[in-house]
C-alpha cells in the first residue's frame, strides 16, 4: 500500500504528542504484569507516534445518536487515566489495550476536518492518513508493552514474530472503524484493539468515552479532564433501537439480506432501526445504548472490524451469535448481538422468517 502525507506537510501536528506519549508509557511501565515493558519504552521510538491529548473540536454534532465532538486527553488527562487503569485486567493486556485505543484515537480527533489524502483499497475502499497515523500510534504502544506479541492491523496487515498460531499473542487493531463517516465530517467512528481470546478496548474519540474489558468484566470510562469512575457495561434492550449495517460485502444473500429485516413488520412493531456504519454500535450494545446489532458476514471472530466488539459484548453478558444461529468463531456467519435472550431470539426468528 502506497503511504502518502496528508495536507500540511508530515510532522507539523505531532510536536505536541510528545509528553501525553512518554505519559502513556509510564503508565504501561508502572502496571503489574507488564514484564519487560521498561526496557521496550525506554528505547529511542519515532516522535510521530501519538498518546492520548486533546484534538480540535471543530465539525458539526453527528446527532442523537453520537456523543458531542468533545473529544478530550491532555497531558493531564493522561497522568489521570493513569492512575485509574492501574490494577484492571488480567496480566496488564487491558491496559496495553485502553492506552493503545487512547492513542489511536488522538490521532483521530487530531486529524479531523483536515484534506487528507486517500489511498485507494479497492472495491470502494479507501484508508485516510489518519487511519494510517493512527494505526502507527497504536502500534507504537503495543511495541511497548508486548514487543513479543504478532498485530494484525486494518491498513499494515500481520507484523510481529512469526510462527504457529496457537503459539503467538496477536493484537487485532482497527484504528478507524467509519472511515466514510470520517472522511465526509461525521462524528461517528471507533478505534478497536482487541488480544485475540482475551483483552480488548474501543474508544469513541469524539465523545471521549472508552469500553474496556478484560475478557472477564466490562467497564466504561470517560477519557477526559473528568473522567469520573469506572462504571460496569449493562446491556439493556431498554432503546429498542437494532443497528443494522448495510454495507457490503453481502455474503448471505439471498438467504439473509440486513435490509430485508428492516422491512419485516414485526420489526417495525418492536424495533427501531438505526444505521451508522460503524463498529462503535456493537460496543454500545454491551453498554445498553443499542438493544442489538446485526451484521452480515463471514466469520467475525478474527476480524479488526469486530473483535474487539464482541468481546465486550460476551464479557457484558450480551447474547452473541451469526445470523445463522451457530456460536461466532465455531461455524457462525455473520453476527447478531443482542442486549438479553428474548431480544436475540426475537430477531433470530425473524432472520429465519
Amino acid at each position: 500500500m502506497e503511504r502518502r502525507t496528508f495536507a500540511g506537510g508530515p510532522g507539523d501536528w505531532k510536536a505536541g504528542f510528545r509528553p501525553a506519549v512518554d505519559i502513556l508509557r509510564g503508565m504501561i511501565n508502572s502496571t503489574a504484569g507488564l514484564a519487560g515493558a521498561a526496557g521496550a519504552a525506554d528505547t529511542d521510538t519515532d516522535a510521530d507516534s501519538p498518546g492520548s491529548g486533546s484534538g480540535p473540536d471543530s465539525g458539526p454534532d453527528s446527532g442523537p445518536d453520537s456523543g458531542p465532538g468533545s473529544g478530550s486527553g491532555s497531558e493531564g488527562d493522561a497522568e489521570q487515566g493513569a492512575g485509574q487503569s492501574a490494577g484492571k485486567g488480567v496480566g496488564g493486556d487491558a491496559e496495553v489495550a485502553i492506552a493503545a485505543v487512547r492513542a489511536g484515537a488522538y490521532v483521530v480527533r487530531a486529524l479531523y476536518g483536515r484534506r487528507l489524502a486517500r489511498t485507494d483499497k479497492g472495491a470502494g475502499d479507501f484508508a485516510t492518513a489518519a487511519d494510517i497515523e493512527a494505526e502507527e500510534a497504536i502500534l507504537d504502544v503495543i511495541r511497548a508493552a508486548r514487543p513479543d506479541d504478532a498485530v494484525l492491523g486494518e491498513e499494515g496487515g500481520r507484523r510481529g514474530p512469526a510462527g504457529e498460531a496457537e503459539a503467538v499473542r496477536q493484537w487485532l487493531v482497527d484504528p478507524l472503524c467509519g472511515t466514510l463517516n470520517y472522511a465526509v465530517g461525521t462524528m461517528l467512528v471507533a478505534v478497536n484493539v482487541a488480544l485475540s481470546g482475551g483483552a480488548a478496548a474501543v474508544a469513541d474519540p469524539f465523545s471521549g468515552e472508552i469500553f474496556c474489558t478484560d475478557g472477564r468484566s466490562a467497564w466504561s470510562r470517560h477519557d477526559g479532564p473528568s473522567p469520573g469512575p469506572d462504571l460496569p457495561l449493562a446491556p439493556t434492550p431498554a432503546t429498542r433501537l437494532v443497528d443494522v449495517n448495510l454495507d457490503p460485502p453481502f455474503p448471505g444473500a439471498p438467504a439473509f439480506r440486513a435490509v430485508d429485516l428492516l422491512a419485516r413488520p414485526r420489526f417495525v412493531e418492536r424495533f427501531r432501526p438505526r444505521v451508522v456504519s460503524t463498529s462503535l454500535a456493537l460496543a454500545w450494545v454491551a453498554a445498553g445504548k443499542r438493544a442489538a446489532y446485526v451484521t452480515d458476514g463471514g466469520d467475525l471472530s478474527g476480524s479488526v472490524h469486530f473483535a474487539a466488539g464482541i468481546a465486550l459484548c460476551r464479557a457484558a453478558g450480551c447474547v452473541v451469535t451469526g445470523v445463522d444461529g451457530r456460536p461466532v468463531g465455531q461455524g457462525g456467519h455473520g453476527l447478531v448481538a443482542a442486549a438479553d435472550g428474548e431480544t436475540h431470539e426475537l430477531l433470530m426468528s425473524m432472520i429465519r422468517g
